[in-house]
């Protein structure tokens, strides 16, 4: 099994995702988007899956590749590959699907609680979870729900969290995050002033401890979905084959 990985910046990576594709023995090839790597023909993989980064889904001037990208993920959809997006990969399959992706009245960042909507939790993506979910955030854009998609899952500051057309799911929040990734999204100089912009100084000191703190939820929550998501792949009990007949 082979998945395709795009990335925004090289600090917005699969993270604890790493570790689950390997134990189950699923290559993956990475294409760094924003250093002009091009998007190789989709068939022949498995999955998409689609990552977060400092831009917006409407910056094709300053990031011209956003156009070929939201065009891989529209024919993705068109082609039944499953598809999972995180944070900026969520919004860029709302606007693949013609969705609007706009501000948020407020900026999420840290560990938030989210409520699956009565579809999520029916959801075979949320299979096993409670309905009430803390996850982590760091965004301040959000999107509407594309004509034809179900809406998964909400919170008090954004309604939309999370929704599912066809094979293809778009999760705002981060099922990905690691410490060390925390850490060097804190380097970057855009997310830490707009980190402490808007949680005050030694907002990162915080953001980690408190990060620290649910790790361990963080993570089996991580585990959960994607070993649900793999049951897209092999509905017939794929999450439960070993790593050589996957």
């Amino acid at each position: 099994m082979r998945f395709l990985v795009f990335q925004h910046i090289p600090c917005e990576h699969p993270g604890f995702l790493k570790e689950l594709m390997r134990g189950r023995g699923i290559a993956w090839d990475t294409v760094e988007l924003d250093e002009g790597e091009s998007i190789p023909r989709l068939r022949g993989y498995d999955a998409l899956l689609v990552f977060g980064g400092p831009m917006s889904v409407d910056e094709e001037a300053q990031f011209p590749w956003l156009v070929d990208e939201v065009e891989a993920i529209r024919g993705a959809v068109d082609g039944d590959l499953p598809y999972l997006g995180l944070c900026l990969g969520a919004q860029l399959l709302a606007k693949a699907l013609g969705a609007p992706v706009t501000r948020a009245s407020e900026p999420e960042v840290g560990v938030t609680p989210v409520a699956l909507t009565a579809a999520g939790q029916g959801d075979p993506l949320f299979r096993g979870l409670p309905p009430a979910l803390s996850v982590f955030q760091w965004h301040g854009d959000t999107f509407a729900i594309p004509d034809g998609a179900v809406h998964l899952a909400s919170a008090p500051a954004c309604a939309h969290q999370a929704f599912r057309r066809g094979r293809a799911y778009a999760l705002q929040f981060h099922v990905e995050v690691t410490l060390d990734m925390v850490d060097q999204w804190g380097k970057v100089p855009e997310y830490r002033e707009s980190l402490e912009r808007l949680r005050g100084p030694g907002a990162m000191d915080r953001l980690r401890s408190e990060t620290a703190s649910h790790i361990k939820t963080l993570q089996t929550t991580c585990r959960t979905i994607f070993e649900n998501f793999l049951t897209l792949l092999y509905p017939t009990g794929g999450a439960s084959r070993p790593p050589s007949m996957i």
